[in-house]
């Protein structure tokens, strides 16, 4: 397992179909691309498929934040990168940032808390400790990156206070 910091562990081709009446790539599109990138992170510590056929565990989002930078249009390739910002036993704090391949340009960013679910119970569980191992080896690779500028972002009209 390679724990480069950041992590690029997933590319994409924006479709045609995701393109909207701005003839840009539509807010949707760019949520499930970083799904994608989720879904490999998550891979490469081992909550893959086949862990979650062979256990009761799986992960929730419970709360996402994603900033729309450029635009993406349609033959363009998404390339993301994954940073691991904590965890603990039942929490994963994940930061995305997608760029325009070829131009190189950041196009979006995103961050998610996702939690360790027992789905035969549906209730938060700790994750088993190989998988806490393989994040905790993440971690200390990433701990040496910067904090993402855009971590942490708070919406609200400039010069009136946070709701």
């Amino acid at each position: 397992m390679t724990n480069d910091a950041p992590l690029e562990l997933w590319r994409e081709t924006v479709r045609p179909e995701w393109i909207d009446r701005n003839g840009h790539m539509n807010v949707a599109y760019y949520v499930l691309i970083f799904d994608h990138a989720v879904d490999a992170l998550f891979s490469h510590v081992g909550l893959d498929p086949d862990y979650r056929a062979r256990t009761t565990g799986s992960t929730f989002t419970v709360e996402s934040h994603i900033t729309y930078d450029r635009e993406l249009v349609a033959g363009k390739v998404a390339r993301c990168t994954a940073q691991l910002i904590g965890f603990d036993e039942k929490r994963i704090h994940h930061y995305y940032e997608m760029y325009d391949a070829a131009a190189g340009t950041l196009a979006a960013t995103t961050e998610f808390m996702s939690l360790h679910m027992d789905m035969a119970t549906r209730r938060v569980a700790p994750m088993p400790e190989d998988i806490q191992r393989r994040l905790g080896a993440l971690m200390e690779a990433h701990a040496r990156l910067p904090r993402p500028a855009n971590l942490g972002r708070v919406i609200k009209v400039p010069g009136q206070p946070a709701a």
